[in-house]
């Protein structure tokens, strides 16, 4: 079984809780189960441990070695100076408009795919962006689940 951090950005206590529980046998579905279950804050807090994309922690290589691969997977570690101040621009406009970074399974989508989820979510409330960053973590641990098997 991989490290916590590996499913979960720097958020132990999902995968603590899931152990703790019984198993449905569902791996993925035990461990969002946990997460639904979480209180507000929780879910705040895993939200905002999440990286922002092709933001600081991309730039200086703090980034975790699952979320590198993936944002490299995406093309986001070759982007261009007006990809770049894009990305900066959005991030920090999501940041001020939510209180937590943009998550999407970049795994999934590419460059063009990323900015245009980033300009149409926007527009979203704030509920329903928790709900989607929530989605989207299932669907990144989902990915990383398979990737160990």
């Amino acid at each position: 079984m991989a490290t916590p951090a590996a499913l979960f950005e720097h958020s132990p206590w999902v995968e603590a809780r899931a152990d703790a529980a019984p198993s449905s046998g569902d791996r993925h579905a035990d461990l969002m189960a946990v997460v639904h279950a979480a209180s507000e804050a929780e879910q705040l807090a895993l939200i905002r441990a999440h990286p922002e994309l092709a933001g600081k922690a991309a730039i200086d290589r703090t980034l975790t070695d699952a979320s590198s691969a993936e944002q490299a997977s995406a093309g986001l570690d070759r982007l261009t100076p007006e990809e770049y101040e894009a990305f900066h621009a959005l991030n920090a406009a999501y940041r001020e408009r939510f209180g937590f970074p943009f998550i999407i399974c970049v795994r999934l989508t590419d460059k063009a795919g990323i900015l245009a989820a980033m300009r149409a979510r926007l527009a979203n409330d704030r509920a329903s962006e928790i709900a989607t960053a929530i989605d989207q973590i299932g669907e990144i641990v989902r990915l990383r689940l398979e990737d160990m098997s």
